[in-house]
């Protein structure tokens, strides 16, 4: 018997960083390109707080509202992010998401499949990854890279500081799938929470 389509896995990457930092998700098909935002935020903990779009076959799409207010005169068009499916895209696909056009996270989204699931999703899922994702407002790519150039010297002028900015410390190689998976799955909750460090080591518990 033939199961319709009903979820749609993804593989969302950062750009310009290596090694690569991406995650892999599952959504409902019938999800929009808003929801997907709101899930590659969920997946990355970006705090989704600055402009974003989607770039499709050379077309931008995002909230429209939000873009034309920050447009310049000379800026394409705007489409509504909320009328383009998954389903619409075909197997193999792949697009461009930016978060926040200061330091430009430019993402690379592909459409790796379409599945057809024996109960239809309600939520997302994360179910593999790679590596943390670089703290917000750190300057972009060229920022990034001199961040972890600071917490890796104790002896750089700005390592106190700059450790006490991303929260304490900072494993680029962090990557929870639990944790993350819980986030994709509350993605659309319009309550749900970011976390604005990076959690800490779990300690080992002592031997008796």
């Amino acid at each position: 018997m033939f199961k319709p389509i009903n979820a749609a896995q993804l593989r969302v990457s950062i750009d310009e960083i290596e090694p690569e930092i991406w995650r892999r998700i599952v959504l409902p098909s019938s999800w929009n390109l808003e929801q997907l935002h709101l899930a590659i935020q969920a997946a990355f903990n970006w705090w989704n707080y600055h402009l974003y779009e989607f770039r499709v076959g050379g077309l931008r799409y995002g909230d429209v509202k939000l873009l034309m207010e920050d447009a310049f005169e000379g800026d394409s068009r705007v489409f509504d992010f909320r009328d383009v499916l998954l389903r619409d895209f075909e197997y193999g696909a792949r697009f461009t998401y930016h978060y926040d056009f200061g330091d430009s996270w430019r993402h690379t989204v592909m459409v790796e499949e379409f599945l057809s699931l024996d109960v239809a999703p309600k939520h997302g899922a994360c179910i593999a990854g790679a590596r943390a994702r670089p703290p917000e407002d750190v300057g972009g790519v060229p920022g990034y890279e001199r961040f972890l150039e600071i917490m890796a010297d104790r002896n750089d002028p700005e390592h106190a500081d700059t450790k006490r900015w991303c929260g304490g410390q900072f494993d680029p190689e962090w990557f929870d799938i639990d944790i993350v998976d819980k986030d994709v799955r509350n993605a659309l909750r319009s309550n749900a929470k970011r976390r604005l460090y990076q959690p800490r080591p779990k300690t080992a518990s002592p031997k008796n």
